[in-house]
């Protein structure tokens, strides 16, 4: 019998193919946190797609209603316009302060009640100029963080695609066999991406640039 691991499921492209590489070696139980983003609604049914897609037996919602409420990101914050185009260098006003904390902090509670070992989040080390959150000396630290903070200190964070860029992680998930028509990226709608937005142009070269078309829809 394959050994537990929490797999931390946005909804997104990057989770979804760190899912895929988690469910070759262990048994995925599903995390998902909902934190008042604007596309909640869409989020959360990707992540019961990915689950059944995945026979997830384990899932796990939770409701981080304080991000909302602390606000500072476009994300969470409706009075904050999501910018169009590709972010420039800086901390983009789509970063959510310090959210990648708060989700492992809930991975790892879990994960201690249902002793699974690892947990896996798909960080892109690639995003890290933006979002300090995403770079590797993190969670690294994290890691740190946890085999002090925790019972058995044996709980180890793993970040299966955080060297790669957008367009190598569609060209991993195609080989995985990654359900992306059930994942979703923008920013800003629950129906039709808006194809506008940094996360949505992101996406779309790297499936362009991987040779394959893009399985959601666009505004």
């Amino acid at each position: 019998m394959k050994e537990k691991a929490v797999v931390l499921v946005s909804g997104g492209m990057d989770s979804c193919v760190a899912a895929a590489v988690a469910n070759q070696e262990f048994t995925p139980c599903f995390l998902h946190i909902n934190y008042g983003q604007r596309t909640e609604k869409k989020e959360l049914e990707m992540f019961h797609k990915l689950a059944d897609f995945y026979d997830v037996e384990e899932k796990l919602i939770i409701s981080f209603e304080h991000l909302n409420k602390i606000g500072g990101s476009a994300l969470t914050d409706n009075n904050i316009d999501v910018p169009t185009g590709l972010s420039e260098n800086g901390v983009p006003v789509t970063y959510v302060p310090f959210r990648n904390a708060n989700l492992l902090s809930a991975a790892v509670s879990w994960a201690e009640v249902i002793n699974a070992k690892k947990i896996f989040i798909g960080a892109v080390a690639e995003d890290s100029a933006g979002y300090p959150d995403c770079r590797k000396e993190f969670y690294d630290a994290f890691n740190q963080v946890i085999k002090t903070g925790t019972k058995l200190g044996d709980i180890e964070i793993v970040t299966p695609i955080i060297d790669l860029n957008k367009t190598e992680i569609v060209k991993l998930g195609n080989k995985l066999n990654a359900p992306f028509e059930y994942t979703w990226s923008c920013y800003v709608n629950n129906d039709k991406a808006c194809g506008k937005c940094d996360s949505c142009l992101r996406r779309l070269n790297a499936f362009k640039n991987a040779g394959m078309t893009d399985p959601i829809p666009y505004e």
